[in-house]
């Protein structure tokens, strides 16, 4: 075998190799190359030795193994995580991947006992207990993650239930909203993908290792004992779809790209509130960059990229689904490309997690400009429309009254609330000066007093509800 930490390159020979056993020529240097993953799949390596870990424990338990050499290996992987941690570990690429760097160098150590650690395992099981072993840790840190974020939405929604904001749809102000309540829409969305990511982790905490290549081994392993040692629910049932299965890489991936793409809506609202024709709110100066041209700039390039990010998440959801779509059962070389872009996902996700959350309890809401923008859009229509329902009026009649006020209104320059009265009752002789309240825009916030609605104190006890959700 060739030196474990010989450079990459070296050891080119097909029967230095651990599978080279049946190969009479030498591995072309290209290929070698071509076909490594250990550049991407080290990321694996605390994973891969804690499942060896486990493995070389239940083979001692299964008489496989004797103590003294259960504890060889143990301690061997034991150094080797503790180097790699430390960065004094030399990858080579000749050894392929994560999985023969560790085994390469832990039998170069430890001498033969350490070509016993492969008994009962391919590394089609083994990579695919590495991958399942590392996500679930990364769904506990995404979620994390996502839960400091979910706590400022809360935090800043709660600080401004009172604060009026025009609603919008078609981007057109429609009617007038509670900031803090838009926000809690943001939350909604969010504890979604929370959910979701729980849901994923449940299909993800499945063991494949006892698989073997494709049919299981003649060993007698006892996959329930590795399953208890590495923390898994459960076992996967069926040994061809263990090691062919990558479901759950695409399903998290799917999450992912539809929490890029409630980021990304978050994103293009920060964006737009923040410029200069909405100036509804400002953001941290730590969180946006100027122009090189134009000193007058400050270009909100956190939710910008945030934005812009979502992209490459949604085209991995696709590179995985094209990946999978054509493999014969069960395992083939295609499935070494499912990591990149599940890695990638991961890291896109964490890094935009934590810009949110750090952007977020630091956005500066200017209130008064909210509110100018609420008062000029008409946004008490409906609620002046619904007045009129309670003095009798069919609403599509009521419909056409206030269309025509708001015609007049727009001719004359001015807001329905400067309407005079007479000219309203010329529409509708029923209308009262009552009809100024029904025009009141925190009248109006009021009114929507119901569970659900926009209400300040309906958004404070919403807030409330929330922080027991995330909670529980």
């Amino acid at each position: 075998m060739s030196a474990p930490h010989s450079p990459a390159g070296a050891g080119d020979q097909s029967a230095d190799k651990p599978w080279g056993g049946r190969f009479e020529g030498p591995t072309n240097k290209f290929v070698e190359e071509f076909t490594a993953s250990v550049q991407f799949d080290r990321r694996l390596y605390a994973h891969d030795i804690q499942g060896s870990i486990a493995h070389a424990t239940m083979l001692a338990a299964a008489g496989v193994l004797g103590a003294e050499e259960r504890d060889q290996i143990v301690a061997g992987l034991q150094q080797i995580r503790a180097e790699i941690d430390a960065g004094r570990f030399q990858w080579s690429v000749a050894l392929e991947d994560v999985h023969m760097n560790v085994e390469s160098v832990l039998t170069a150590r430890i001498g033969e006992v350490g070509k016993k650690l492969h008994t009962a395992r391919s590394r089609n099981d083994q990579v695919a207990t590495d991958i399942r072993l590392w996500l679930r840790d990364e769904i506990d840190v995404l979620t994390g993650g996502l839960e400091r974020l979910l706590t400022a939405l809360i935090d800043l929604a709660e600080r401004e239930a009172d604060t009026v904001l025009p609603g919008f749809t078609h981007l057109q102000a429609a009617q007038p909203i509670s900031f803090g309540h838009h926000l809690l829409a943001w939350f909604e969305m969010l504890m979604r993908d929370r959910e979701r990511l729980a849901d994923c982790r449940k299909r993800v905490d499945a063991l494949p290792l006892g698989a073997g290549a494709l049919a299981g081994t003649t060993f007698p392993i006892k996959r329930e004992m590795t399953a208890e040692l590495l923390g898994f629910s459960r076992i996967c049932e069926n040994s061809l779809d263990a090691v062919a299965d990558r479901d759950f890489a695409i399903e998290f991936c799917s999450v992912g790209a539809l929490m890029m793409v409630h980021f990304s809506r978050m994103a293009e609202e920060l964006v737009l509130w923040s410029s200069q024709q909405f100036a509804f709110i400002e953001l941290d100066d730590a969180f946006c960059t100027g122009s090189s041209m134009m000193p007058q700039k400050k270009n909100p390039d956190v939710p910008e990229l945030v934005r812009g990010k979502s992209g490459r998440v949604i085209g991995h959801l696709i590179a995985l689904l094209t990946l999978m779509k054509s493999q014969p059962l069960a395992y083939n070389k295609d499935n070494q490309e499912d990591k990149e872009p599940l890695f990638d996902t991961v890291d896109t996700l964490a890094g935009c997690l934590r810009a949110f959350g750090d952007l977020v309890p630091g956005i500066t809401v200017k209130r008064a400009r909210m509110r100018e923008a609420t008062r000029a859009g008409f946004t008490t229509a409906t609620d002046f429309a619904d007045y009129l329902v309670r003095l009798g009026v069919p609403f599509r009649d009521a419909h056409a009254v206030v269309g025509a006020a708001v015609r007049s209104a727009i001719a004359k320059g001015c807001e329905l609330q400067d309407l005079p009265l007479a000219e309203l009752q010329q529409l509708e002789p029923r209308i009262t000066d009552a009809v100024f309240q029904a025009l009141d825009i925190d009248a109006a916030l009021a009114a929507r007093d119901h569970r659900g609605g926009t209400a300040p104190a309906r958004v404070r006890a919403a807030c409330q509800a929330a922080r027991a959700r995330l909670g529980g």
